[in-house]
């Protein structure tokens, strides 16, 4: 399953680690948080360097909906309730600065980029739109309350963020990375706080930072503990509607939608990694005559053909892909010290599929505290924060699950849980911590860092 940004994108190409270097500032990982991180050290004047271990973007940057826009779904209701009225007056604005900071960047950047305001619209609970509303209101959030949308079905109405953008992400990445430093296949395979070993090459140190999607040091930080990941999926459509604009669903369960030139991308299905989506309830928008296979689940790419073609009777689906998301325990993305023992050790991890903006925010924080600088927002996504949420005891029983469970089967390289098999994307996937892999066990998604042993 190739995304249309991958067809319709030339990425440039950089050499291998070969030797051992030095530099002040060491990034792991070639999605677009550590290429824009490497830009911004650059125009700094920062002596750096980015490893990736593949080609760079070719992770989940290549796979996402390339949504630019600081609504997060219900966020604001919910983090003014849990967190405070500040802690979301700071989430918004550093998500309002990470949207300009886009505006600027891609004016000179051929990337298809285009203005469209953001919606979040529910099909059943208005009063979720109206929560949402008045603690935007409360916070200075330039949001309206709009009555209807171009939906192909009924909602209840929608919360609307003006002036948000969309583009073509590997078009902006593939330019901005254009003569940074950037050692391409050249994955880390063992590291302390000031070294990183590649297959051919090392990398010495003042200060690292891991923009890896999902952390891969297990000895600091919980990150293993700290965030599980979800699969979802986009599928493509021709001769579909313009619904001018970049919509989700406020259910979790619901569908997103934007156009790309004249394509339909409607995105759903999300369900942990490992796992398949419930089938205890009809999918929203499914028509009440429109068949669905028996069995105890399915996979969501599954879920989403079957919910999109309802709502779209003429269009023609033309492909579909699947992306992951980190997801932290309070819903915002931990940047900051990798943990309270590593000093010089940095990181920007659970974007909780809000990619875009979330790389952004990641790489003004971190381009400035390496350069010991502060930050107004470091202190409200520090990973050092309060760890003790309620997804913390289900990702734990997770865990406990796969890695305890008696049975044979061919179990994770990361930490040893049972891995289920995908038979849609043909791939062995992990449902403790997200780590996939190919038939034949090559490693296709981190946390894990080698693929497994034996046939398969």
């Amino acid at each position: 399953m190739e995304s249309i940004w991958t067809t319709s994108a030339d990425m440039p190409e950089f050499p291998a680690l070969e030797e051992e270097i030095h530099t002040d500032v060491l990034i792991i990982g070639g999605g677009l948080c550590g290429i824009l991180c490497a830009y911004f050290l650059q125009q700094a004047g920062v002596d750096y360097c980015l490893l990736e271990k593949n080609r760079i973007c070719s992770g989940i940057t290549r796979n996402t909906t390339a949504k630019i826009t600081a609504q997060h779904g219900l966020i604001y209701g919910e983090l003014m309730q849990k967190e405070g009225i500040g802690a979301a007056r700071l989430y918004l604005k550093a998500n309002l600065m990470a949207v300009e900071a886009y505006r600027r960047l891609c004016s000179r950047i051929a990337c298809d980029l285009e203005e469209k305001n953001a919606y979040v619209y529910a099909r059943a609970d208005r009063s979720l739109l109206e929560w949402e509303m008045a603690a935007l209101e409360r916070i200075g959030g330039r949001a309206k309350f709009v009555e209807r949308v171009k939906l192909p079905f009924r909602t209840e109405g929608a919360v609307c963020f003006p002036r948000q953008l969309q583009f073509h992400p590997l078009k902006f990445a593939g330019r901005l990375a254009e003569g940074l430093h950037i050692y391409e296949q050249s994955g880390v395979r063992s590291m302390t706080e000031h070294l990183a070993l590649t297959e051919k090459g090392a990398v010495r140190a003042e200060k690292i930072i891991v923009a890896t999607h999902f952390p891969f040091i297990n000895t600091r930080g919980s990150y293993y503990m700290k965030l599980y990941q979800e699969r979802a999926y986009v599928t493509a459509w021709k001769n579909a509607p313009d619904v001018d604009g970049m919509y989700v669903d406020a259910a979790a369960s619901g569908l997103s939608f934007r156009n790309q030139k004249k394509i339909l991308l409607v995105g759903g299905g999300s369900h942990r990694t490992g796992k398949t989506v419930s089938k205890s309830r009809r999918p929203r928008g499914l028509a009440a005559g429109a068949a669905v296979r028996p069995g105890r689940g399915e996979w969501g790419l599954t879920r989403l053909k079957l919910e999109a073609a309802s709502c779209l009777p003429r269009a023609e689906f033309v492909g579909a892909w699947a992306a992951q998301d980190c997801m932290s325990l309070d819903k915002m993305p931990y940047i900051g010290r990798y943990s309270g023992s590593t000093p010089d050790l940095y990181v920007g991890c659970g974007y909780n599929k809000w990619g875009m903006t979330s790389a952004m925010v990641s790489a003004m924080i971190l381009s400035d505290l390496v350069q010991e600088k502060d930050n107004e927002f470091a202190d409200l996504f520090t990973p050092g924060r309060n760890m003790i949420k309620p997804q913390l005891a289900a990702n734990a029983l997770e865990a406990v699950k796969g890695i305890l469970r008696p049975v044979p089967g061919k179990r994770c390289s990361h930490m040893g849980c049972v891995l289920k098999w995908n038979p849609e994307e043909k791939a062995w996937e992990c449902p403790c911590h997200g780590s996939r892999f190919g038939r034949e066990g090559r490693l296709l998604d981190n946390p894990a860092r080698t693929g497994l042993r034996g046939s398969l």
